[in-house]
């Protein structure tokens, strides 16, 4: 264990910046960064520019994955290993493991990772929370994912089950931040009921937070989301503000899982994984669009296009499509403008309550046991599946979150970390 002093070291980088901020409250020193028109630093390469400091003599592990890259393209393992040597000891992987392949759901074993040589321990295994043998060889535990800004995601699900483990051990916990690729503005959708809380609603944030997860464990930190809090420190970007969608960033793309292979993928799944948790509908997975189609079984996606352009919803469009990958099987291919302003969430309500009304009900009436539960439980509630099924209008669904955004915005205002 080393002081609470070394661990929040501030650095002094070329551009005069502090380098990390801790967890909680923000100082009167860190204020916001401000972001500019791409040219966005990551994280893992500010740590390096600090010349890794703090973390010298420290023994290090990492929870990563194909996305957790510097800049350069350069897997971030590979830039602690050779900069740290032996004191590189432990790598965890998520949910899709260590090269992110793995189907979602699919149990993940832990491995020897050819690169590092090191185990590469899963989180998404017997274990999804690190238990103290995996972190006895260690002082600080990084975090370097790629999340894609829902809640349901379970990239931050592991962060903050890591950070309760941390503390409980008595080790640090740093995140080296990324973008949230749906920027830093859109905050949407329904609250999480504490009776739903599980690894796809671990953390009480609309369904769409606008938080980079370095801001996002800042505020698992202080609000006591976790049973025990660890010693916190984030690594910021630099050059990065809330109005940048991924596109803005000058940042290439790794795909963050199996169904989320492009930059604009995270807006498709805002807008349809809800409805993707119903039986008997078809978004697309399986195709090389996934989460970019909403239908159901003999639904008139001519039909249904056309109803759906005629709103005029901003920032989308709507165009008839024939599934190929489940026959029978019509509706909308979506094109969602990245910079427009839809709003995902509300999009999500109209598309699921319209797909359940075209097929007189039978998502509602396949989705059963498990199914239904694992429904519940990404949306927040079980509210939904009982407005779907009386009729609620979507602009009623809409309404009932707002308090709760209202509040959260409140909220978060101490606990961010760019302008």
């Amino acid at each position: 264990m080393f002081s609470r002093r070394a661990f929040f070291k501030f650095c002094g980088l070329a551009s005069g910046g502090a380098l990390w901020s801790g967890g909680g409250q923000m100082s009167a020193g860190a204020r916001p960064l401000a972001g500019g028109g791409g040219g966005v630093v990551l994280g893992i390469d500010r740590l390096a520019a600090s010349g890794f400091a703090g973390l010298r003599g420290k023994r290090v592990g990492l929870i990563l994955n194909q996305t957790s890259v510097a800049g350069n393209g350069s897997p971030s393992r590979f830039v602690l290993q050779r900069a740290l040597g032996r004191q590189f000891t432990a790598l965890y992987t998520p949910e899709h493991g260590l090269d992110g392949r793995e189907v979602a759901g699919r149990q993940v074993r832990s491995r020897r990772d050819p690169l590092t040589g090191l185990v590469a321990h899963s989180l998404y295994g017997n274990t999804r929370k690190p238990t103290p043998e995996m972190l006895a060889n260690i002082d600080v535990l990084l975090f370097d994912l790629q999340d894609i800004g829902s809640r349901s995601y379970t990239y931050v699900s592991t962060m903050a089950l890591a950070m309760e483990a941390c503390a409980e051990q008595g080790k640090a916990f740093m995140v080296l931040d990324r973008p949230n690729p749906l920027g830093g503005r859109r905050v949407s959708g329904p609250p999480l009921a504490p009776q739903w809380k599980s690894f796809v609603g671990q953390v009480p944030v609309p369904y769409v937070h606008g938080l980079t997860a370095g801001e996002l464990a800042r505020m698992i930190a202080a609000r006591g989301w976790i049973k025990a809090c660890p010693e916190l420190a984030v690594v910021p970007l630099a050059g990065w503000s809330r109005s940048m969608v991924w596109g803005d960033t000058g940042l290439r793309w790794v795909p963050t899982s199996p169904n989320i292979p492009r930059c604009e993928s995270p807006f498709y799944y805002a807008a349809t994984g809800i409805l993707g948790g119903l039986d008997g509908v078809d978004v697309g997975i399986g195709s090389g669009r996934p989460f970019e189609y909403a239908g159901g079984r003999g639904v008139d996606g001519r039909e249904w296009a056309a109803s759906l352009e005629r709103r005029r919803l901003p920032g989308v469009r709507f165009r008839p499509y024939q599934s190929v990958v489940k026959p029978g099987f019509g509706g909308a291919q979506l094109l969602i403008d990245p910079r427009g302003g839809t709003d995902l969430l509300g999009l999500a309500v109209l598309l699921a309550s319209e797909v359940c009304r075209r097929t007189g009900g039978a998502p509602l009436r396949a989705t059963t046991g498990d199914s239904r539960s694992l429904f519940h439980k990404v949306y927040g509630s079980d509210s939904l599946f009982l407005d779907l099924q009386r009729g609620r209008p979507v602009g009623a669904i809409v309404a009932s979150w707002q308090p709760s955004l209202e509040a959260f915005r409140r909220e978060r205002q101490g606990h961010l970390l760019y302008s």
